[in-house]
């Protein structure tokens, strides 16, 4: 019995990877997505059925932006502690090279507006690019688009950091964090 409660998230997990796993950097065909938020009453874990990423605002709003504290050191989240994550693909091409299924595993970080930040980030290394996709204003940390993963259910997880090889948690100084030793690549 044991084997098979633990088999149900591993495959989960499986699926959301393989969503993403394409080693030529090619993407899916695009879909149409949402570019509004839930609001604020909604769930701020993002998931694989949600068509917009927790924590970005509704339509008009402004994302926030802060660093946490967690195992992996000082990251960026989200307003609501949910982990942010670049995908080294992308490059600083001011392209999202995540469309499709892989948007759906993982969700852009849209705003409207320029993000508000916490503590030890400062605006100029913050803008936006526009998703070829479905049009929204996907936020850019030092060039590099931000997303949520799907597989994170609450402020703090980290489980989508180094899936592919290409997925990773981003530190202050925007480059990303190797989760084996903590240390940025």
């Amino acid at each position: 019995m044991r084997t098979k409660l633990l088999a149900a998230p591993a495959l989960g997990i499986a699926v959301l990877v393989a969503a993403c796993s394409s080693g030529s950097g090619a993407t899916t065909a695009p879909t149409t997505a949402p570019t509004t938020a839930p609001t604020e009453a909604a769930s701020t874990a993002p998931s694989a059925e949600a068509s917009t990423a927790a924590g970005s605002p509704a339509a008009g709003g402004a994302a926030g932006v802060s660093l946490a504290d967690t195992k992996l050191g000082k990251i960026l989240v989200d307003s609501k502690g949910m982990t942010l994550y670049i995908f080294t693909p992308d490059g600083t091409s001011g392209k999202s090279a995540c469309s499709g299924q892989c948007l759906a595993s993982w969700p852009a970080l849209t705003s409207d507006a320029a993000p508000t930040l916490g503590t030890g980030l400062d605006a100029e290394d913050f803008a936006s690019i526009t998703r070829t996709d479905t049009g929204a204003k996907q936020v850019t940390f030092y060039g590099m688009p931000l997303y949520y993963f799907a597989g994170d259910k609450a402020a703090g997880d980290t489980n989508g950091e180094g899936l592919n090889s290409k997925w990773y948690v981003i530190g202050a100084d925007g480059k990303p964090i190797q989760a084996s030793t903590g240390s940025t690549y």
